[in-house]
C-alpha cells in the first residue's frame, strides 16, 4: 500500500519574484512543493502607489501563477479580495504552512528592508522551518559587493563597473576595454536635433486577466494617482522578452547618443523600457547585456549605445542595489542639507506653467514612467534646488513609477538626486539651472518663461533657485573639488544682480503650494 503523502514545502513569492528559475525552485519538484503568490492589501497601500504599478504587478503575478500552473507546479494564489486574506505577506504564509500542513517555508530574499524585517521576525517564530535565499538574480552578489566596498574611501560606481567589466568579460577585449575606454558617456549627451523620429514602443493591450485587475484597481483605489487608459506594459516573459528584442533591433542603435534628450510629448524615445520587466523578474539582466554586446559585435549596434546600455545594467542598476543594502537604514532619514520644504501640488496635478516640469508630470501621471534625465534633471533637479524634504520627493518617487522598488529608488533619490547622504555615492550635486534643460530639450522654446532671464518675474525659475540653493549651501559645498570654483562666478557678479537673485529665488519658494497632506501614504 501506499505510504502518507509528504508534507509539502511552502515556496511563497513575491510580485517581483517572477522568475521560474528562483533559488528557491532549485531542485524542488511539483509533487512535494507549493508556490504561494500573495497578494496582499498592504503592499498596495503602505504608500499610494499609481494605479498603473499596481495594476502591472498583480496582472503580472496573475500570468505567472498561470504559467506556473500550465507548467505543472502546485499554486497556491491569494487574490486580493480573498475574504480571509489577511493583508500582509506574514499573515499569508502563515495561513498557507496552515492550510497545506506545510513541513518547511523556503524562499528567496525580498528586495527590500521593510519586508524583509517583517519575514525575519516571522522566520524566528515561525512553526516550521523557514529558509531565506539569497535573490541569485543579480550579477553581484550582495557579499561580492560588501567585499568591493570594504575599506574604500569613496565608492563610486565607474570603477565597480569596471570591475564587473572584468569580471563578466562584457566588453572587453582581452584585459582590455572594447575601443579602447571603459565609458563613452561623452558621446551620449547630443542635444536634440529639429527632427528626432525614434520606433514606437511595442504596447501590449489588455488581455481578460490584466483587464479584471485593472477594473479592480479602479474599483479599489479611485483616489490614487495616475490613470489606467494608457496600461500597456508587458506582464508576461513572453510580451517582455518581445520588449527586448525590439529594443534590441530598432533602438538601442540611438539610444546612447540621444539618451539624455528630452521632447515635448514624446516619451520614449529611444529608451528600452525594459526596467519594469526587470525588476519584476521577467526578464535576466546578464542575458540582455550580452544580447547588447552581440548587437556591438554583429555591427549592428554602435559601441557607444552598447556601452552606455550595458553600463546601466551592469554598472548602475547593480550599483544602486549593493549601495542600498550597504546604507540602510540609515539612508532612508539622510538630509544632508536639512531640507525640508514640502512637496509642491505641481508634483501631482501637473498644474505649473514651467513647461518642462508639466510635461515630466504629464508622462508620469499617463504612464507611470518618465526617463531617467526628467527624473533627474527635471524632476529631481528642481526639488533640490528648491530645499524640498528628501524624504517627501522620495516617497513621491516610490508612489509614481512603475519600475520604483525600494532598493533601486531611494539610493537613486536620496543619494544621487537629492545629495541627502553628502556624497557617499555621487562626486556632486546635480544641481543645474535652466541652461542645462534648454540644451538638452525643446521644453523651453515655448514655455511662459524666458530660460536666457536670470533674474525678474519672467525669469526660468531653475536660473535664480540654482544659485539660491549654492549660496545657501556654500559651507557645505564650497570645499567640493568639483563645484567649488562656481563660487568665483558669484562672487564677481554685482551686489545689485546678487540681490535680484535672491530675491527672484524667494519669489518662486514662496509661491510654491504645498501637496494636501496625505498623497503619499493611506490614512
Amino acid at each position: 500500500m501506499p505510504g502518507p503523502t509528504p508534507q509539502p514545502v511552502l515556496v511563497p513569492i513575491l510580485g517581483d519574484q517572477l522568475t521560474p528559475t528562483l533559488s528557491s525552485l532549485a531542485g524542488r519538484t511539483p509533487a512535494d512543493t507549493i508556490v504561494l503568490l500573495m497578494e496582499v492589501a498592504e503592499e498596495t497601500t503602505y504608500v499610494r502607489h499609481h494605479k498603473a504599478k499596481i495594476a502591472l504587478i498583480l496582472s503580472a503575478m496573475r500570468h505567472f501563477a498561470a504559467e506556473m500552473r500550465a507548467a505543472g507546479w502546485q499554486v497556491d494564489h491569494v487574490g486580493l479580495e480573498d475574504p480571509a486574506n489577511t493583508g500582509s505577506f506574514t499573515g499569508e504564509i502563515a495561513r498557507a504552512i496552515t492550510r497545506h500542513d506545510a513541513a518547511a517555508v523556503q524562499m528567496v530574499e525580498p528586495g527590500e528592508l521593510r519586508v524583509m524585517q517583517a519575514l525575519r521576525a516571522f522566520q524566528a517564530a515561525s512553526p516550521v522551518p523557514m529558509r531565506i535565499l539569497p535573490d541569485d538574480r543579480f550579477i553581484c552578489s550582495l557579499p561580492e559587493f560588501y567585499s568591493w566596498s570594504a575599506g574604500r574611501r569613496e565608492l563610486r560606481m565607474e570603477f565597480f563597473y569596471r570591475q564587473m567589466r572584468t569580471e563578466t568579460g562584457l566588453l572587453m577585449d582581452g584585459a582590455e576595454p572594447a575601443g579602447g575606454q571603459w565609458n563613452y558617456d561623452r558621446d551620449n549627451r547630443e542635444p536634440p536635433p529639429r527632427q528626432l523620429d525614434a520606433p514606437p514602443v511595442p504596447q501590449f493591450a489588455p488581455d481578460a486577466i490584466t483587464a479584471e485587475v485593472i477594473a479592480m484597481v479602479e474599483r479599489l483605489f479611485p483616489h490614487h494617482f495616475g490613470t489606467l487608459a494608457h496600461f500597456h506594459w508587458p506582464v508576461t516573459s513572453v510580451q517582455a522578452e518581445q520588449a527586448a528584442a525590439a529594443f534590441m533591433a530598432q533602438r538601442l542603435p540611438h539610444f546612447g547618443t540621444w539618451q539624455d534628450v528630452m521632447l515635448h510629448g514624446q516619451d520614449d524615445l529611444f529608451h528600452s523600457l525594459l526596467s519594469t520587466s526587470l525588476n519584476l523578474g521577467l526578464l535576466d539582466p546578464l542575458d540582455l547585456c550580452r544580447r547588447a554586446e552581440a548587437e556591438y559585435r554583429a555591427g549592428r549596434a554602435p559601441l557607444n549605445a552598447v556601452e552606455g546600455f550595458i553600463r546601466q545594467l551592469l554598472g548602475w542598476r547593480e550599483f544602486i542595489r549593493g549601495m542600498y543594502w550597504l546604507h540602510m537604514p540609515g539612508l532612508r532619514d539622510a538630509n544632508w542639507f536639512g531640507a525640508t520644504r514640502p512637496l509642491p501640488d505641481f508634483y501631482w496635478t501637473g498644474e505649473t506653467d514651467m513647461r518642462c516640469m508639466a510635461d515630466c508630470v504629464r508622462s508620469t501621471r499617463d504612464n507611470a514612467h518618465a526617463h531617467h534625465i526628467q527624473r533627474l534633471m527635471v524632476l529631481g533637479n528642481f526639488a533640490l534646488i528648491a530645499g524640498i524634504s528628501p524624504q517627501e520627493l522620495e516617497d513621491w518617487f516610490l508612489v509614481v513609477y512603475a519600475d520604483a522598488y525600494e532598493w533601486v529608488e531611494l539610493p537613486n533619490v536620496a543619494a544621487m538626486s537629492q545629495f541627502a547622504d553628502g556624497g557617499t555615492l555621487a562626486s556632486k550635486p546635480y544641481a543645474a539651472s535652466g541652461n542645462y534643460i534648454n540644451r538638452m530639450s525643446d521644453y523651453c522654446g515655448a514655455c511662459r518663461y524666458d530660460v536666457n532671464q536670470k533674474t525678474g518675474p519672467d525669469a526660468c525659475p531653475f536660473n535664480p533657485l540654482y544659485w539660491d540653493f549654492m549660496v545657501r549651501n556654500r559651507d557645505r559645498l564650497e570645499p567640493n573639488r568639483r563645484i567649488g570654483r562656481i563660487y568665483a562666478n558669484w562672487d564677481r557678479m554685482s551686489e545689485s544682480r546678487r540681490a535680484d537673485t535672491l530675491a527672484s529665488a524667494k519669489g518662486v519658494l514662496d509661491a510654491l503650494v504645498p501637496a494636501a497632506p496625505g498623497w503619499a501614504h493611506a490614512q
